[in-house]
């Protein structure tokens, strides 16, 4: 006789968790294709990644919106692509298909 579980329960604790494990550095020249589609969307630094990354997989319209309207959470630009183009630049990343969520972030090391 096997055991039945019950169904995982995801609550947003654990949704985070997995976004969190998701979550990783990333050089700009291999978001190139992303961006070429319009799918990247950078992330100020004064949020944190994995809520953003969190109300798009969760639909939380209005919470994005105003983030957007707030120019908070924008696609990149196309001079700050350029940017990170020419500096090679690593960045924060996680994928809320469609999208490619980045950030700018530095890391601990580069701190000090």
């Amino acid at each position: 006789m096997t055991a039945i579980t019950p169904p995982e329960i995801e609550t947003p604790e654990l949704i985070k968790a997995k976004i969190t494990s998701e979550t990783a550095r990333i050089n700009w020249l291999e978001l190139q294709k992303f961006y070429a589609a319009g799918s990247v969307v950078a992330v100020d630094l004064s949020l944190d990644l994995v809520d953003v990354a969190y109300a798009f997989s969760q639909d939380h319209s209005q919470q994005v919106q105003s983030w957007l309207t707030q120019g908070l959470v924008k696609r990149v630009e196309e001079a700050q692509a350029k940017q990170w183009f020419d500096a090679e630049q690593e960045l924060w990343a996680v994928v809320i298909a469609p999208w490619v969520l980045v950030q700018d972030k530095p890391t601990a090391s580069q701190l000090n």
